[in-house]
């Protein structure tokens, strides 16, 4: 019986040579000899190549059928097949981000404020960009609504006097920002809060927000009348209050025809909450003496007044002065804005529970 390995050594060591006539030689010059065979993928072909020393080596490839390219996605016979693309991922892990806050960590000499301010930052950009790839949008909302949290202490201490105290202000106007060009709509751009008093900010009507619900809470605690819903309904009635105010002053801006950015709304009628926390504060305070209801009430006349004039002053500075011919007329609508605040204030008020 004749081994394998004498039938391949046998069949290896005697080249094969291509038989005369019938077709030429041309498709053995170009290297194609030997049968096609049919497979269930394609056509399987085996061909020889030969060498100076006149031993065949034999190579195997396979060749798709039509049917199999075009499952594929392949192009026309003879084009070689598109392989699908597989979708790269995205690691969150930023080494470069990671590399600059161990640099700044070793520049403060790797002490605890150094090391605490250099994890802060790392862990914020890496919150920055993780949500922004998870939400389409986010990242443009941020940085937009970063501008409007971009206060120091000046500015919070200017602002509340300037809200508080607005009849002794003279300057209303807000300063441009010649640094940015709005080209593309001819808008113009404003500074940020760090660098205008005037500038509208979302960081004193929320922390205003927060203070006056608390202060609700104490007066309805120092009553006896405090309950885990007290908090809730608080909120819910002040931002509902002020959703409605803002729709309202909103579709004023409408009618006259005159643009303007809902959170610029949000932040000007939102620096009521500062009056309304004096009001309470005064009210619990006075309470002791028995004149809560007192106290509360001629503080409010003085807030009231005080977010109604800024009102007024912050819509005259910021209304255009031409309008739609058509629409209703540019002072009433700013006297009525200021006459808005006046009604929200008083619609807000927690006095049931005062002395």
């Amino acid at each position: 019986m004749t081994k394998m390995t004498d039938y391949y050594s046998g069949y290896s060591s005697q080249p094969q040579q291509p038989p005369q006539g019938g077709g030429g030689n041309s498709f053995y010059e170009q290297g194609g000899y030997g049968r096609a065979q049919e497979s269930g993928g394609g056509t399987v072909s085996s061909s020889f190549s030969y060498e100076d020393h006149g031993a065949p080596k034999q190579s195997w490839k396979q060749e798709p059928s039509a049917s199999a390219q075009q499952s594929m996605g392949g192009g026309p016979m003879g084009s070689t097949p598109s392989q699908p693309t597989q979708p790269q991922q995205q690691s969150l892990f930023n080494p470069a981000m990671a590399a600059a806050a161990i640099s700044n960590v070793a520049a403060g000499g790797f002490t605890a404020d150094s090391i605490y301010d250099g994890g802060s930052k790392m862990v914020e950009g890496f919150l920055d960009q993780s949500t922004a790839r998870l939400i389409p949008g986010l990242d443009l909302f941020m940085r937009t609504l970063r501008v409007y949290f971009a206060v120091d202490n000046r500015f919070v201490k200017r602002k509340i006097q300037r809200v508080l105290f607005p009849f002794i202000s003279k300057d209303w106007e807000r300063l441009e920002d010649n640094d940015v060009m709005n080209s593309a709509d001819n808008s113009i751009s404003y500074c940020p809060p760090v660098q205008d008093e005037n500038a509208f900010d979302l960081y004193i009507p929320l922390m205003g927000l927060i203070t006056y619900v608390l202060l609700c809470a104490l007066c309805y605690g120092s009553a006896g009348a405090f309950n885990p819903e007290v908090l809730p309904d608080v909120s819910t009635k002040c931002f509902a209050t002020q959703i409605i105010g803002v729709l309202a002053i909103r579709g004023g801006f409408y009618a006259m025809h005159a643009p303007v950015k809902f959170l610029d709304l949000f932040s000007v009628t939102g620096y009521k909450y500062v009056g309304l926390s004096i009001n309470m504060l005064a009210g619990l305070i006075l309470g002791q003496l028995g004149w809560g209801h007192r106290g509360y009430y001629g503080t409010f006349l003085w807030t009231a007044s005080a977010a109604s004039y800024f009102m007024f002053k912050t819509m005259a500075k910021n209304v255009p002065r031409a309008t739609a011919a058509t629409g209703p007329k540019r002072e009433i609508m700013v006297l009525s804005f200021a006459g808005s605040q006046f009604a929200t204030m008083w619609f807000v008020s927690q006095t049931k529970f005062l002395n």
